[in-house]
């Protein structure tokens, strides 16, 4: 990645962008509708990796009183295995651990190995499964979680 890259908070402009890479990286992708809906909604907030050819990767979730929990994390597949991911969730996370937020949780397949692989190298654990979550496939999800008050959180240690 280079320094034409750049980080930024998404809004309801960027749904026609989070909806393309939701349909490149997703078998149930979200709609163009459900993408722009969802920034109607005070809990939601996405974060986005763009660069000259437009978002490139994005992470959304839900913040409640104390915790987040991380709906979508999708990263174009030219981009994968580079760290766009990893620094994604680090800056959502770090972002929910500033505003108060005592924990993070996320669903994810059981089948897919990098993305657990990336939530394991966050510190994040296996606390449960819901059988035959995905409907695509009948998939089971895992239940990941993890705190964001433990001392190397609050210094940004623990988040790229």
């Amino acid at each position: 990645m280079d320094s034409s890259w750049h980080f930024r908070r998404l809004d309801a402009s960027d749904a026609p962008a989070l909806h393309a890479l939701e349909k490149a990286c997703f078998t149930l992708p979200w709609s163009e509708e459900q993408c722009r809906a969802a920034f109607g909604s005070a809990a939601f907030a996405a974060f986005g990796l763009e660069g000259a050819d437009g978002l490139a990767a994005y992470i959304s979730v839900y913040f409640t009183a104390d915790e987040v929990e991380v709906l979508n994390l999708a990263v174009s597949p030219e981009l994968r295995r580079r760290g766009v991911g990893y620094r994604l969730l680090g800056l959502a996370l770090r972002t929910a651990a500033k505003m108060g937020m005592q924990k993070a949780v996320l669903e994810v397949r059981v089948g897919n190995a990098p993305a657990r692989n990336l939530y394991e190298r966050h510190h994040f654990t296996v606390v449960g499964k819901r059988p035959r979550y995905y409907a695509d496939t009948g998939e089971d999800a895992l239940i990941y979680a993890r705190s964001l008050t433990a001392p190397d959180t609050e210094k940004g240690k623990d988040f790229a």
